[in-house]
Order: structure tokens, then C-alpha cells, then sequence
């Protein structure tokens, strides 16, 4: 009776190792691994990323604005990827889920997206788009790379070769004593959106400096051809985090932390070439020609092959910008 007993254990856990075995490959060979630039509904940015961990299937996702975050399941159904994130209800205990389905036609993705509530029922189903985002390339050698003249961006004294970007709100930017300074005044206990501001002209890769001020509590930042934001915040004093100073928002973490104190003047030294960054902030090398892996929140596009503006973000609160230069790579 016990060898009856062992001989099946046995075989149980060899089947067991067998199906584990059987995950990890597929999970492993799955073409939906990778990175993906989604144009989401509406046509908004996003951004999905789907990784293999230890033979199981893991993904982050970026959905318009705000930071990139886990999703909460990746699996695969047949021939569709599906990727479910959990959603808490503030001050409620009940939880709904978006649920997205992904199918590929080489490197196009279709993709629908639905709520499911709480008890199970569904809602809302969009239908949106995905493009693989080609391997990234090594690191580029930023001592042979030639720069063209440079371009002033800001004449310091009014707004041309700006452009306000959503009219629907109110518009804060202006112009005096050589600064382009954008007034966002609140009322006590209600926040009030106000525009963003872009050039007219559009870049490839480049390198661009330019002084920034912020307020107390003061948050803004720097568009690098409209699609990753390098954070322009007052937060001196905090420890080091992808949403600081100098950050590729939510995506890269200063090495060091180079930021002043709200209210004073500071320079940002800015290079992108062949989607690598490096952000030198006061004099500080804070990132060191690190790759990028897609759009961040509030990106105009996902497509990081695109000419696109500097863009500057005024909807949050007050900030103040001088001496705009950049310099195009030749």
C-alpha cells in the first residue's frame, strides 16, 4: 500500500514538473514579450511591457497620463494575451478590474479594453492599437556625436515659437524681463488645470539646456520631443526617486541628488540621442546616457521614432523658464 502511495506521488510530481516545465517554455516563447507603444482610446499615449519572471509572464502598463505601474495578472488564452489590473474604489471595499485583450498581426497589435465590476459584470469595451518597440540599440558614444549651431528657443521677449496646447483651459504662460513664466494661480482647496506650452518646431535628437525655477511645492517639466518628461519639481531634501528632480518621470532615478532649494534658479542639461538620455542637473551628472523604454505620462505620442517639440508643463502649478537653447544632432 505505501509503494501504491509513493508510486503515485511520484508520478503526481513528475506530471507537476512537467506542466511547470511546459509554462516556462511557453511563457518564455510567447510572441507577446516586449515592449509596445499603444495609442490608446481617444488617441493617447501608453505604454505596455511584458516580461518572463522565473517562467511566468509579468507586465507593467502606462494608460495616458500619471506613472508606469504593474498590472496585476498577464496570462495567455489561445492566441490572445490578456493583462488585468485590479482597481481599488477609494473609501470602498468592492474593486473592479480593466481587463485587456491583445491579439498580433506581426508586430501590430489589436487590442479592447472593458471594465469589469465587482460582481462580475462588464462595461465600456474600446478597441485601441499596439506597435512593438523595435530592441534598443547600445549606448551611443556622445564624444563623437556632432552637434549642429545652436537654436534659441526663447527670445526672451514674447512667445514666438510657442504655441498653447489645450485652449479649453485657462492659460497661465507670458512673458516679462527676459522669462517665460507661467502663473498658475489656485484657490484654497480646489486645483485649477492650467495650459501647456510647445514650440512650433519639431526635433530628432539633440541636446538642450535651458534654467528653470520652481515654487515651493512647485511641479512642472521638460517634454524632450514631446514624449518623455524629465521632472522639474521642488523637491529638495527627498530621498532619490524616479519622480524628482531630474528624473525621467517615473522611469529613471537620479544616481544623485543635484537639486536646490524652491525659488532659486537652476540649470538642466538635457541629451538625447538613439533613445539614451543624460540629464545633468547644477552642474551634476544625474543620469549617464541611460536607454529609454518608452513614452512617459502626459506624452503627446507613443511613437519614439517621431520628430516632436519641446514641450513644458504648465498644468500643475507656477514655474518660471530663461535661456533655451538647443543644439540639433547633425
Amino acid at each position: 500500500m505505501k509503494s501504491d502511495v509513493y508510486l503515485t506521488l511520484c508520478v503526481v510530481l513528475a506530471v507537476a514538473f512537467q506542466l511547470a516545465d511546459v509554462a516556462s517554455v511557453a511563457a518564455a516563447d510567447t510572441p507577446f514579450i516586449g515592449r509596445w507603444a499603444l495609442t490608446i482610446p481617444g488617441g493617447g499615449a501608453g505604454w505596455l511591457g511584458v516580461v518572463e519572471n522565473h517562467g511566468k509572464l509579468e507586465g507593467s502598463i502606462l494608460w495616458g497620463g500619471g506613472s508606469v505601474v504593474p498590472v496585476t495578472r498577464v496570462s495567455v488564452e489561445g492566441d490572445t494575451l490578456v493583462v488585468r489590473r485590479v482597481r481599488s474604489r477609494r473609501g470602498k471595499a468592492a474593486r473592479e478590474a480593466d481587463v485587456i485583450r491583445a491579439t498580433l498581426d506581426g508586430d501590430q497589435m489589436k487590442l479592447t479594453i472593458q471594465r469589469e465590476t465587482a460582481n462580475g459584470k462588464t462595461r465600456g469595451k474600446a478597441s485601441f492599437t499596439g506597435q512593438r518597440i523595435p530592441p534598443l540599440p547600445a549606448a551611443p558614444d556622445l564624444a563623437k556625436v556632432k552637434f549642429g549651431a545652436p537654436i534659441t528657443l526663447f527670445n526672451g521677449k514674447d512667445l514666438s515659437g510657442w504655441q498653447i496646447m489645450n485652449t479649453s483651459v485657462p492659460n497661465g504662460w507670458s512673458v516679462r524681463d527676459g522669462i517665460l513664466d507661467n502663473k498658475a494661480k489656485q484657490e484654497p482647496g480646489k486645483h485649477t488645470s492650467y495650459a501647456n506650452i510647445r514650440t512650433t518646431a519639431e526635433f530628432k535628437d539633440f541636446n538642450l539646456t535651458l534654467e528653470v525655477r520652481v515654487p515651493a511645492g512647485g511641479n512642472s517639466g521638460v517634454y524632450l520631443r514631446g514624449i518623455y518628461e524629465v521632472q522639474v519639481a521642488d523637491t529638495y531634501g527627498r530621498p532619490r526617486d524616479p519622480h524628482n528632480m531630474g528624473a525621467i518621470y517615473s522611469r529613471i532615478t537620479p544616481r544623485v541628488s543635484a537639486e536646490k532649494p524652491a525659488g532659486q534658479w537652476q540649470t538642466m542639461d538635457m541629451t538625447l540621442v538613439d533613445r539614451h538620455v543624460t540629464v545633468v542637473l547644477n552642474g551634476k551628472k544625474i543620469i549617464d546616457n541611460q536607454p529609454l523604454l518608452g513614452c512617459t505620462g502626459g506624452a503627446l505620442w507613443s511613437d519614439e521614432f517621431r520628430p516632436g517639440p519641446i514641450y513644458l508643463q504648465g498644468d500643475h502649478t507656477s514655474v518660471q523658464y530663461r535661456n533655451i537653447v538647443l543644439r540639433p544632432v547633425e
